[in-house]
């Protein structure tokens, strides 16, 4: 594998993370976003949280009106399905048995990180009543954008906020309708256009693929294109989704992105987009870049996964990619940025 791991790995536990809510349980502090402000580096958390359970039924919060209350089901119920741990299935609902909301981790050094004790972003609209999760920041004009997915029974939507301090946050709304995941915006125009991966949910028994959207202000996006298909019998053939914001380089922009092959093994590779045109492929990993086989990401929540959504390009030219390991912990890995384009023949 191209990327070495740090030796500090995992870097962020949930043993790091204080309970937002009286007698909750952190259970990941994962899939992080990532910037880098005042010689300081800014790790902006999912945290999923999982109410206490009662015997002979399963718990799953909801938020409602402002608060997140407790709901449960009789595990005795046929119709009950918790076989995933993530979902709860109940005549045709799907529930979380978390709920997520994003938290600041801070470092000097990239590498030893401490939790801020309070939220830095909660679920409040009725499109987040399950949660908001897996943030991308892109940082455009002295601005942070972050986008996020939002869980809700009405769908899984997409929310831009904005912020230049890290304490006030503008809300600009849903910028991408269900179901839609994995946006991340790019750091720069092209074609004076900004441009965002983005993933529709797919229909017709389709796999999930990786589209490509453009707008003139950040917040109405168009000119859908599908850009990137999984590819059967290899590391990314059942499913794709882009990874952090990509990257701006002489040969293109170059974005690490997650697949999974038939096993669900969540891998990140890399693929290489014109950079006048990022709707043209240059190149693309045939073989991942990083892969689950360090303890902390085979085991865990849900084992055999690596998933970034925030990298930093570092001044000796490598590059600093902070991943979600076991939907539990985050981890770090370094590589060349060099020796990535090269591995994409670049």
């Amino acid at each position: 594998m191209l990327f070495k791991r740090f030796a500090e790995n995992p870097l962020v536990t949930t043993a790091d993370v204080v309970p937002s809510m009286d007698g909750f349980e952190v259970i990941g502090a994962f899939n992080a976003g990532v910037a880098e402000r005042d010689g300081e580096v800014l790790m902006l958390l999912r945290v999923a949280e999982r109410p206490p359970q009662v015997e002979g039924f399963v718990s799953y919060p909801v938020m409602e009106a402002g608060a997140v209350n407790v709901h449960r089901l009789p595990l005795s119920d046929p119709a009950v399905d918790v076989r995933d741990p993530r979902v709860i299935c109940h005549k045709g609902v799907v529930y979380l048995t978390s709920i997520s909301h994003l938290r600041l981790a801070r470092s000097r050094d990239g590498r030893s990180f401490t939790v801020d004790e309070a939220p830095t972003l909660l679920a409040e609209e009725p499109y987040e009543e399950f949660g908001i999760e897996d943030p991308r920041v892109t940082l455009i004009d002295g601005a942070y954008y972050i986008n996020y997915s939002a869980i809700a029974r009405t769908g899984i939507t997409t929310v831009l906020r904005r912020t230049r301090d890290w304490r006030c946050f503008d809300r600009l709304g849903v910028v991408f309708p269900p179901d839609n995941k994995d946006v991340a915006v790019f750091p720069g125009m092209a074609g004076g256009l900004y441009w965002a991966f983005h993933r529709p949910c797919s229909g017709f028994g389709q796999l999930p693929r990786t589209w490509l959207a453009s707008s003139p202000d950040l917040v109405n996006w168009g000119g859908h294109t599908c850009l990137l298909s999984p590819r059967p019998g290899m590391w990314d053939g059942l499913r794709i989704g882009c990874g952090s914001p990509p990257i701006r380089t002489e040969a293109g922009w170059l974005s690490l992105y997650h697949g999974a092959d038939e096993s669900q093994r969540y891998s990140m590779g890399g693929v290489l987009l014109d950079l006048s045109d990022p709707r043209r492929v240059v190149a693309r990993s045939d073989e991942p870049l990083l892969a689950p086989e360090a303890p902390y990401e085979t085991e865990g929540f849900f084992g055999g996964v690596c998933f970034a959504c925030g990298h930093l390009l570092r001044a000796d030219g490598s590059v600093w990619l902070y991943y979600g390991a076991a939907d539990t912990v985050m981890a770090g890995a370094a590589a060349p940025l060099s020796g990535i384009l090269a591995s994409l023949g670049v």
